[in-house]
């Protein structure tokens, strides 16, 4: 697990399936049943949505909207999701953006925290080209600490995967982070954090920075 995440990933899904109960409002619904899987829970929900895009439009219909979220398993009505959709599909053309659906179910975060996750993307991409893989990693985090490399489980290689797979979405994992993943992780970490001073103290101790 990523350095300091793995106790506010649990409080954060507690504190969103508590929340669940009393919100009424749909988008809020959504984004907390995705919270409650933990800080990859909103970006799982985007690879569904890439999966059953098969004509790479970025763009999905109501009967895919509503597939999507079956398929990831929510817990929503078809009034509900009519709802959503109708919140999301604002120039009434019967689909929606879903960049900009997942944009806007990550939990909101201020530009303090957005800048200092972004520092510590641009420290892991070493190469620079947006996207952090296995390569960028060597010299950056050291995998010589962890308990599987120090009792020969795991190769250095091994270790650095399982890190980004933290990052990565669980339904597949390809080895790079990018920057939209790297910050939808983060979005859920920060839903558990209620000042900026603290999360960007725990960013920078993990990192470094």
């Amino acid at each position: 697990q990523m350095p300091g995440t793995a106790r506010h990933d649990r409080e954060m899904a507690i504190q969103a399936k508590r929340n669940l109960s009393k919100t009424t409002d749909p988008v809020e619904r959504l984004r907390l049943q995705c919270l409650a899987r933990g800080s990859a829970g909103i970006k799982g929900l985007g690879r569904v949505f890439r999966i059953m895009d098969d004509d790479n439009s970025r763009t999905l219909d109501f009967k895919e909207f509503v597939k999507g979220l079956n398929d990831y398993a929510m817990m929503i009505d078809k009034e509900e999701a009519q709802q959503i959709f109708q919140i999301f599909d604002k120039d009434g053309s019967g689909t929606i953006d879903f960049d900009e659906f997942l944009v806007t179910l990550r939990p909101p975060m201020s530009n303090a925290r957005k800048e200092i996750i972004m520092q510590a993307f641009r420290k892991l991409d070493k190469t620079g080209d947006g996207i952090i893989t296995i390569e960028d990693l060597r010299g950056v985090y050291n995998a010589k600490h962890h308990p599987k490399y120090q009792n020969g489980d795991w190769t250095e290689d091994q270790v650095f995967r399982a890190f980004l797979d933290n990052f990565d979405s669980p339904y597949d994992k390809d080895g790079k982070v990018t920057t939209e993943e790297f910050m939808n992780y983060y979005a859920g970490v920060s839903a558990s954090i209620d000042t900026d001073v603290y999360f960007i103290v725990m960013m920078k101790n993990a990192w470094k920075l």
